[in-house]
């Protein structure tokens, strides 16, 4: 079978490509080149993942190539991204990496080579539920990547295959060491990709304007301080807030912010009530099997994860509003607009969607 596996330069696409080849595959090797700005060294990032993937291809004996999906991902992605923070909220921009460049930009690219599969080296896994694909998590629960596949249809993990997803991290590293590849000891990579380990709040300057505004105290109402623009902030954000002392001395957090009249508000303290709710409606639903679980009217009580690092939460939810009401057994805290909120039934990802609002 001819497997056109997607490789990032890191040890995990390496490994799967590893595997698929050992296992009897036609294995091509693709370097997708989604964003081409130089890092902070003046070295271009990219220009060296580029060189550890043709290192690995050359030791596993594959053919490689290179794509550059720049204006895809500018496009479909990184102005989704923007317009996000213009508005207020905090999105998550892998998520639709994944979906829109890697399983369709990437995909239909791999087609064109003759493909009959695509691989990457996600932590996760797939499965059969009769005719229907079923999304499952990893079986390390460390680095399960379910989360941001909650967006793929049936007709990408069709054609999916997730080599890596039934190994731990460290059985992945073991594995490229013993095949000798160049990338087992080579560090994950963190944070979003177009800004890798540069400042956040420098890196947004450049493309959207600074707006500052005033900081209030939401017990009292008052003015505490000043944001250097509400794009800079997130709920549950506790460090930059720029407020001296004041208050009953403990620590303050974000708890909202209001577009509207460019105002930042904050709580002292990381039990106060305006961290935590207990309800969010969710918006652009998307199902793994294309259809819901539930009807109109009932309830599905399955778990939830309001953002990636987060163990299962119980919840309740229901079909509300063209999108999903979801109710949790315990208060969250800081839920966040523009985040993901993505539903399990044990080790099967139903689906998920972007959190709206929450009260």
């Amino acid at each position: 079978m001819r497997i056109v596996v997607g490789m990032s330069g890191g040890v995990d696409s390496s490994v799967a490509a590893l595997l698929l080849h050992r296992a009897g595959h036609e294995v091509i090797g693709v370097f997708m080149n989604n964003w081409e700005e130089a890092g902070d060294d003046g070295a271009c990032t990219a220009e060296r993942d580029w060189a550890d993937v043709r290192s690995v291809c050359d030791a596993i004996g594959i053919p490689y190539y290179a794509v550059n999906f720049g204006k895809e991902y500018r496009e479909r992605v990184f102005a989704h991204f923007l317009a996000e923070y213009r508005a207020g909220r905090t999105p998550n921009p892998d998520v639709l990496c994944n979906r829109e460049i890697k399983f369709k930009a990437f995909l239909d690219f791999a087609l064109q080579l003759g493909a009959e599969r695509v691989a990457t080296g996600h932590f996760a896994r797939i499965g059969c539920e009769g005719e229907a694909y079923r999304l499952l998590r990893g079986a390390d629960p460390a680095k399960d990547q379910s989360y941001f596949l909650y967006m793929l249809g049936q007709r990408a993990l069709g054609l999916a295959e997730f080599p890596v997803g039934g190994f731990t991290k460290a059985q992945v590293r073991a594995r490229a060491q013993q095949a000798g590849l160049p990338t087992f000891a080579k560090r994950d990579s963190t944070g979003i990709c177009f800004i890798g380990e540069r400042d956040f709040k420098g890196f947004l300057q450049a493309f959207l304007p600074a707006q500052p505004g005033e900081t209030l105290d939401v017990r009292t109402g008052k003015a505490v301080g000043k944001h250097d623009g509400l794009m800079y902030y997130t709920l549950g954000q506790r460090r930059g807030l720029q407020i001296g002392g004041g208050g009953d001395g403990r620590r303050w957090f974000v708890v909202s912010k209001d577009v509207q009249n460019n105002q930042l508000w904050v709580a002292q303290g990381d039990d106060h009530p305006a961290l935590y709710t207990t309800q969010a409606q969710v918006g652009a639903i998307t199902w793994i099997a294309e259809r819901p679980p539930l009807a109109d009217g009932e309830a599905l009580a399955c778990t939830a994860k309001y953002r990636y690092r987060q163990g299962d939460q119980q919840v309740t939810v229901r079909l509300a509003d063209g999108g999903l009401h979801v109710v949790a057994n315990e208060p969250q805290r800081a839920v966040t607009p523009g985040q993901s909120l993505v539903l399990y039934q044990g080790d099967v990802c139903l689906g998920g969607g972007i959190i709206e609002r929450m009260w």
